[in-house]
């Protein structure tokens, strides 16, 4: 009996281990006062498909809040994450300087971004903890102004939070820039009861952590990330300032990815983590900014990107889908048609829109929940295949739920923590592709195999030619 209980309880550990391999292994709030090291921060953290940003707060330091706020609310609508809350700490007392080359160089498109009507910081990390239950990192690029608010005024942050990651110079390190932008926080903050791993920078002695042969790596990665820090990179503000190619507060998402890449010194409960490996921390960089943190797939390693792979009439396009909408896009729309049997439109078209729903949420796959208005009669409900590979939402999963008791029509609502968001094919599209559908079956009918290779031809041109980003039109709900 003890060897029979003994085999259950192994198995029943199993397949907790395995019964979400989808889940990314660190859920964090981020605090960044606006630097440009905090761009690139950020921007590793957001290309990681094994970290989910939930928040992001700003503090003044580097730049004010405001201008802190613009900068990270541009970066984030740049790649489409418009879903993430950002929050500002308007509480700090310290009073920023706004260095020169952070406040000239734009994260992204800065139109939009108003600071006046951002929500408050501690508004922002209550509302995310009281969503995610999972245990969270306090990522602080920054003063720890608002890790010493949140302590002390949302007593689930003592709960929930498992660590504070903060980029700084040292545990004892009193003339550091980040402790004395609150020098009475940092210290609270030191001696509470969270541990504190304090990540120093890569390159004591020199700035050329980010050299030109790093620099062109980073360029050849065909990731809207990886482009982004290519960008800076590229340049004048970049060119005249060296302070540019050290490694500071980016060493934080190679921390979370790779410690073993660091040397550590625990005092008390609180940890110092010195960079040891330069030729390891520019790998991991590059391995974040590839999107390579994590095996995504369940059974096959990968789908190929070789156009000889696939059918004739799909090749001449498959580079072209995949430049264009990337490869999350691509594979699911492999998947996606594999399983439907057939390619169609409206499976392409539910591709697009889980794809963009993740992008504004900022999420993998299995995270939040779909309600179709699709309903369940063909062509319109094969946009439900769709839905369901490109966001893993699937009925056995219990997260989609496909409505026939309303207007059909090609929407979904997604929500994921607390929130809900409405995508709709826009009606001048959606009218275009049922008028062509109509058409062909009225001329050639269902049973015409004529029929099923003009809907092939017209799925591929669909594929190329719809960009997500602008073909649907998104209500917040809440």
């Amino acid at each position: 009996m003890k060897r029979l209980c003994l085999i259950f309880a192994i198995l029943f550990l199993t397949l907790e281990l395995f019964s979400h391999p989808w889940k990314p292994s660190h859920y964090v709030i981020i605090d960044t006062d606006g630097g440009i090291d905090d761009m690139r921060a950020i921007t590793m953290l957001l290309a990681s498909p094994d970290v989910r940003v939930l928040a992001i707060t700003v503090s003044p330091g580097a730049l004010s809040a405001e201008n802190a706020y613009i900068k990270v609310r541009s970066l984030l609508n740049s790649f489409y994450h418009d879903g993430i809350p950002v929050g500002i700490n308007r509480r700090s007392r310290y009073r920023s300087k706004e260095f020169p080359v952070p406040l000239q160089y734009k994260w992204g498109n800065e139109q939009g971004a108003d600071p006046e009507t951002a929500p408050d910081h501690i508004t922002v990390i209550k509302d995310i903890l009281s969503a995610e239950k999972t245990r969270i990192s306090f990522i602080n690029l920054g003063s720890m102004s608002t890790a010493y608010q949140s302590h002390t005024d949302i007593p689930a942050f003592r709960d929930q939070v498992k660590e504070i990651i903060w980029s700084s110079d040292g545990l004892g390190d009193g003339s550091g820039f980040n402790y004395n932008l609150e020098k009475d926080a940092s210290i609270r903050m030191l001696r509470q009861e969270i541990p504190v791993r304090v990540v120093r920078k890569a390159d004591h002695n020199n700035s050329d952590f980010y050299n030109e042969d790093f620099i062109r790596q980073i360029g050849q990665i065909n990731r809207a990330y990886a482009k982004r820090i290519s960008e800076f990179f590229g340049s004048e503000l970049a060119r005249g300032h060296n302070f540019s190619f050290s490694a500071t507060d980016e060493m934080v998402p190679v921390f979370l990815h790779n410690p073993d890449l660091f040397i550590n010194k625990t005092a008390g409960s609180n940890t110092e983590c010195y960079p040891s490996d330069l030729t390891g921390l520019r790998e991991s960089i590059l391995r974040i900014l590839k999107g390579e943190t994590v095996t995504e797939n369940q059974v096959i390693k990968g789908i190929p990107s070789d156009p000889s792979f696939y059918f004739d009439d799909i090749q001449p396009f498959v580079t072209e889908i995949i430049d264009k909408y990337g490869r999350n896009e691509w594979i699911s729309g492999v998947i996606a048609n594999e399983l439907h049997r057939h390619l169609g439109v409206y499976a392409i078209v539910g591709v697009k829109m889980g794809i963009r729903a993740r992008e504004y949420f900022n999420t993998g796959v299995d995270e939040f929940n779909a309600v179709s208005y699709a309903g369940s009669t063909p062509p319109l409900s094969c946009m439900n295949d769709g839905i369901q590979v490109s966001t893993g939402a699937t009925p056995g999963h219990g997260l989609l739920t496909v409505r026939n008791d309303t207007l059909l029509r090609p929407a979904v609502d997604f929500s994921y923590l607390n929130r809900k968001i409405r995508l709709t094919l826009k009606p001048q599209i959606a009218e275009k592709i049922s008028s062509e559908l109509k058409e062909i079956n009225f001329i050639y009918g269902l049973d015409s195999n004529i029929y099923w290779e003009l809907v092939r031809k017209n799925s591929i041109r669909y594929w190329l030619d719809l960009d997500r980003h602008e073909i649907f039109e998104i209500e917040v709900i809440r």
